[in-house]
């Protein structure tokens, strides 16, 4: 396990990271590049050694209910693979919503949601939210589309076929 300090010293080492110090001794680390509303990349890092870095954007991760993963008992290389993944997932693009005028109506209540499966067993759901197709893995949105038809399209090309 690393120590307080080893932790710090490698977040102190991404320069796009600024350092603030709260309360109890514990240290946060945020990232204003983050286009999105979550800034914090890393959560209560403590002297005891606890701490939290967040990838609720990223896939592979077991994560809390605010999208935390608990980085007490991560080695020096699997720390920075986390810390770059949760800056690399904050630093994507997300396309904001089309404008009124071009946005789609709703679709039917039967076809507001449905479940796409792979040869593998993986499962995705598609569905329809404020005027957009949003593709889910659990609870970790994967992809956005404006049309259900580029949705079905990636789907397709991906290997995912509607579940039965």
């Amino acid at each position: 396990m690393l120590t307080f300090e080893q932790k710090l010293a490698i977040f102190d080492s991404y320069p796009e990271l600024e350092r603030r110090n709260v309360s109890l001794g514990r240290v946060n680390y945020h990232y204003e590049g983050s286009r999105h509303d979550k800034k914090t990349v890393a959560s209560h890092l403590h002297p005891n050694g606890n701490g939290f870095v967040y990838a609720g954007l990223l896939r592979g991760y077991e994560t809390d209910n605010k999208g935390l993963v608990n980085i007490r008992d991560y080695s020096e290389a699997g720390l920075r693979e986390l810390i770059e993944a949760s800056i690399a997932s904050l630093t994507m693009y997300i396309p904001e919503a089309p404008a009124p005028s071009k946005r789609k109506k709703k679709p039917a209540a039967d076809s507001a949601e449905t479940l796409w499966v792979n040869e593998d067993g993986n499962s995705l759901s598609l569905r329809f939210e404020e005027d957009l197709w949003y593709l889910y893995a659990g609870l970790q949105l994967e992809m956005a589309f404006e049309t259900l038809e580029e949705a079905h399209e990636y789907l397709a090309e991906e290997g995912f076929r509607p579940a039965v």
